[in-house]
């Protein structure tokens, strides 16, 4: 028998499998001291099939409907460190999709909400010790314009550009992003693998019963009645043990959001704005809501903890409608898409207020149609856009981080037109901050720039960067092709190959070192950077191994490679 469990919505669909106990029907069929053997193979069935309903068949056999307690089944199932390695197995299926988006400033942005979030559970005590270390604790994008959030095994957390683009504040976001925290922090999927075992056990058992039953009275329409009895009963257990899941993550996500300094009303009105916008236009762009369903009692358990005082909906800011602007070009890249956001701005044409609200959606209408107008390289819009948003932001009153996130749109502007030092003048103010968005604008810039010192100066940041943060795959891949311009092709290799290691491809890691090594062999070729790809080489290929005996602890079949 097999669990399966399935996270994100059905563009984004990872199916695991996990190994469960022993399939059933070899379990009916052992003889034990229960069953006479010497009877009939319908009666020990039938009887194996009640004793396992009636709950007599052991612990792993009974119905359990309410959250398994942390310290018993889940720790057979899957203890920590197997979540953590199946966690790592799904993210190394998830970075190569070209859906998998890393843009540096929409994510500084999302991580600024994250780990404050992270904080919070620790100080709280949701993460306890030995999961603090073992798991990543990491938050990714997807480029996908549905309103959708998951939590995946071991600590990984993917948000859908959709869900960031309908936000109307930053408590909002947070709110998504603390219930999704707690379905890791109670290791939910852990439980629900359990739960789902113990019901697909039920489902099968009272299946065979009602077989075994009809086949004796010849009854052709009970049978039938008992494969969709069966059917029906596992998926009310399995639709229960969601909904106390999703209670327990609203109940504890809401301490850890207001711990953390967001408002706490954010999630009462990220479930209002929700419940309101699935009414309106679902369009099956809201798998969240069938994932996480929102029943009025989340909806009045959320309105419940805000006390009896007025509710006060969070107070919304410019960096986050600029942010989500950010997030409703980029989540979809059809040319049609993106000719649409431009003709926002000829529609907030107004003057912007200083209370925000119409201003923050003219503010945001300008942002999207100037960083469309990029992309659509049309340049003069795309510079007419973007003074308009500048000045609206001047009328709603400057701040520090949206005056920043617009001066890295002009950046991406002159880096389009190819105005390296028109870009690298418009960054200088921010030269102390050294952030990865800083030193990522900076590589690309250096990447148009006629001069080779820019691109010098680049390489050495970046090699800086990724000595710390090894398994940046963006930050590599720049660091490859900077090496390639300053004509070093033995460490441009290298860097591709390390973008593999990032993305979780030993397979591919390893055929780009040996590519280098091959090229190694001439003359005039490195032989220091020779020297670090060859032991770069034999670490990569111990590691394979030793996920190769992993995957197959009794020994691989000849010609077997990793499945990614």
């Amino acid at each position: 028998m097999k669990a399966r469990q399935q996270w994100g919505n059905d563009k984004h669909r990872i199916i695991v499998r996990l190994t469960a106990p022993p399939p059933l029907l070899e379990i009916l069929l052992k003889p034990s001291r229960r069953l006479n053997p010497r009877r009939p193979l319908g009666q020990r069935l039938l009887v194996s099939a009640l004793a396992l309903l009636l709950g007599l068949g052991g612990p792993a056999s009974q119905a359990q409907i309410n959250l398994p307690s942390l310290g018993d089944s889940v720790s057979q199932d899957l203890d920590l460190g197997a979540e953590r390695r199946l966690g790592d197995q799904v993210m190394r299926q998830i970075r190569p999709d070209p859906d998998y988006l890393d843009d540096p400033l929409l994510l500084e942005y999302v991580q600024d909400i994250w780990q404050p979030l992270v904080g919070s559970a620790k100080q709280l005590g949701n993460i306890a010790v030995e999961t603090q270390d073992r798991f990543a604790w990491e938050i990714f994008l997807v480029r996908d314009h549905s309103v959708n959030a998951f939590a995946l095994p071991g600590g990984f957390i993917g948000v859908h550009l959709g869900l960031i683009a309908m936000t109307a504040s930053r408590d909002e976001l947070a709110s998504v992003l603390a219930h999704e925290l707690s379905h890791v922090t109670q290791r939910h999927i852990a439980r629900r693998i359990a739960g789902d075992s113990r019901s697909s056990l039920l489902a099968t058992a009272a299946m065979l019963a009602g077989l075994l039953v009809a086949s004796r009275s010849g009854n052709i329409g009970m049978a039938n009645a008992a494969i969709v009895g069966s059917q029906a009963a596992a998926a009310q257990a399995s639709l229960n043990f969601s909904r106390d899941m999703e209670r327990e993550a609203d109940r504890v996500g809401f301490s850890v959001l207001s711990q953390a300094g967001f408002a706490p009303s954010g999630m009462y009105s990220m479930f209002e704005r929700m419940e309101q916008a699935n009414h309106l236009m679902d369009s099956n762009n809201f798998p969240y809501l069938r994932s996480h369903p929102l029943t009025s009692e989340r909806i009045g358990d959320a309105r419940t903890r805000l006390g009896t005082g007025e509710f006060t909906r969070p107070v919304s800011l410019a960096e986050h409608a600029l942010m989500a602007a950010r997030s409703r070009v980029l989540m979809d890249p059809r040319a049609e898409a993106w000719t649409q956001l431009q003709s926002l701005d000829g529609g907030a044409r107004e003057g912007g207020s200083k209370g925000g609200g119409k201003g923050f959606e003219q503010l945001s209408a300008r942002y999207a149609s100037a960083l469309a107008s990029i992309k659509m390289r049309d340049f003069s819009r795309a510079e007419n856009a973007l003074r308009s948003t500048e000045l609206t932001l001047q009328l709603l009153g400057d701040d520090a981080r949206s005056t920043r996130v617009l001066r890295y749109l002009r950046a991406e502007l002159n880096q389009a037109r190819g105005q390296a030092a028109d870009g690298f003048a418009v960054l200088k103010p921010l030269a102390g901050e050294r952030s990865r968005v800083l030193l990522l604008q900076q590589a690309q810039l250096a990447m148009i720039d006629s001069k080779l010192d820019s691109s010098r100066s680049a390489v050495d940041a970046l090699q800086t960067f990724v000595s710390v943060h090894p398994l940046d795959a963006t930050a590599w891949a720049q660091l490859a092709q900077l090496w390639e311009r300053l004509d070093q092709p033995l460490r441009a290799v290298r860097a591709q190959g390390e973008v593999r290691v990032a993305m979780g491809d030993l397979n591919g890691a390893i055929d780009r070192m040996r590519s280098g090594l091959r090229q190694s062999r001439s003359r005039d070729a490195d032989q220091i950077e020779a020297a670090v790809i060859d032991s770069r080489l034999r670490s990569l290929i111990y590691e394979r191994r030793q996920l190769m005996a992993e995957l197959y602890p009794r020994g691989a079949p000849a010609g077997a490679e990793l499945p990614y």
